[in-house]
């Protein structure tokens, strides 16, 4: 890099680590658009904690936007902006013409984990999979993002992060949405943006060798193992979904919409559209008006998740047999199982036993969550690392017992813990966008972000 780089000052030479792995695939595998130009560019939220794991959270607000809202190339990175190539099962009827069509991957870089990252966008354009939309974003719908990223984040769900959002100053019209509304342009930080929907557009051209090297590419830039074997591939996969599986349940998350398309082979969930925290452990719970037949309700989300990993496995045939396929595919539920277990286990604060007893803790505090109608942020909230205290009625004796028997594995010395919960329900959710949108007054949301990062730091806190 020289000495007049734009970011010679603002990254930090320690940590910046630029990368053009995603080249490597050939342009058969994207498009190379160009970002929309925007009548204004101001920045509304900036994610400091992620920037610095990635050398830029030296950037000035000038370079951030320039970078952010104007899409100039981080120097050494992706010299121009890459529209991924997919398609994809949407509610269980497969489509072949989407792909990135209001987003593309801006640049990559490792983190101090040495793990590849990259930066997407959401509402930075048209490109060629844009179909009939403006490919823009709503101000709400980027302030959504934040807010659901933020919140996994600090429950442990294994998620990308809203890493930027920038107000641009168009008037965009929604039928979902009062209009005309504001408009905003997103950056999510992610572990690799390569779809399971990424494999379905191969297998349906039938081009095998692509998809070889797709695979390999996975292998090799995400999980760092030099091959191309699809067996290995479809095995990790099968982990991490379940894992992702069993940690929206724990977190009483939503997502809306697990089409295939919108499920990344590195398990970590992103793209945040109609979600919704459920109030109550209510398995048929659904958040997206559109979902009539509770498709993907809350209860309803590892069965979607393996579902669409069954899709994958669908996909990579022409390269393996079907036998091992299947085999891999039936593990998901003995994975799913630990996965649940582990992820009720931390947010409540306790150290695992065995994993008979463990599975009967959560089978006994999903019974009473359910019978007793109670809420998932405040029962969680009560219950860690302590005793469950004694408003809660006789459908709690079977769990209160069970959970004597658990050692803490943190302690409640935070001060989130002599407050109250924090929660995220959709009615703060439009209380927070009301104060944004009547008045542009952003303290709401700067307080919530505040509060939800400091649950996250109570919930990791150790003895």
């Amino acid at each position: 890099m020289s000495a007049d780089t734009p970011l010679e000052k603002g990254y930090d030479p320690q940590a910046y680590r630029p990368e053009q792995a995603l080249l490597s695939l050939g342009d058969a595998f994207y498009d190379r658009v160009a970002a929309a130009d925007f009548p204004e560019t101001r920045l509304r939220f900036r994610n400091d904690r992620a920037a610095r794991e990635v050398g830029l959270d030296g950037l000035t607000d000038a370079e951030w936007i320039r970078h952010f809202g104007r899409f100039a190339a981080l120097p050494g990175s992706l010299p121009q902006p890459l529209a991924l190539r997919y398609h994809g099962h949407q509610f269980r009827v497969y489509n072949p013409e989407i792909g990135d069509g209001r987003g593309f991957t801006f640049a990559q870089l490792r983190d101090r984990d040495g793990r590849l990252m990259d930066l997407g966008t959401k509402g930075s354009g048209q490109t060629p999979w844009s179909r009939f939309g403006d490919g823009r974003l709503t101000l709400k719908g980027g302030v959504r993002e934040i807010l659901a990223s933020e919140m996994l984040e600090a429950l442990g769900v294994p998620t990308s992060r809203s890493f930027s959002l920038i107000e641009t100053g168009e008037k965009l019209y929604r039928n979902d949405e009062p209009s005309p509304t504001r408009s905003a342009v997103l950056v999510r930080l992610s572990h690799g943006h390569i779809r399971i929907g990424g494999f379905q557009r191969l297998a349906y051209l039938r081009e095998d060798e692509a998809m070889r090297r797709l695979v390999g590419y996975v292998l090799r830039e995400l999980y760092g193992e030099d091959s191309d074997d699809p067996l290995r591939l479809l095995d990790h996969v099968v982990a991490r979904a379940a894992r992702l599986a069993a940690s929206y349940m724990a977190a009483g998350f939503v997502h809306g919409v697990l089409n295939s398309d919108n499920i990344n082979v590195t398990g970590e969930s992103f793209d945040y559209g109609p979600w919704r925290f459920a109030p109550t452990w209510d398995p048929g719970f659904t958040a997206a008006y559109f979902d009539q037949n509770g498709l993907y309700a809350f209860g309803c989300q590892p069965e979607a998740i393996h579902w669409d990993v069954m899709q994958l496995a669908v996909s990579l045939r022409p390269l393996a047999e079907a036998e091992p396929m299947i085999a891999l595919l039936d593990t998901f539920g003995d994975r799913y199982q630990p996965a649940i277990t582990d992820a009720l286990l931390w947010r409540l604060g306790r150290k695992p036993i065995d994993p008979a007893t463990d599975r009967a803790l959560v089978q006994a505090i999903e019974r009473a969550l359910r019978a007793s109608g109670a809420g998932i942020d405040r029962f969680f909230f009560d219950a860690f690392a302590q005793a469950l205290p004694t408003e809660y009625g006789p459908e709690w004796d079977e769990a209160r017992a069970a959970l004597a028997r658990y050692a803490p594995r943190a302690n409640r010395a935070h001060p989130y813990w002599r407050g109250e919960p924090c929660s995220m329900l959709i009615d703060e959710v439009e209380m927070i966008w009301s104060h944004i949108a009547e008045a542009d007054d952003w303290s709401a949301f700067d307080a919530k972000v505040a509060s939800i990062r400091a649950m996250g730091d109570a919930l990791v806190e150790q003895p």
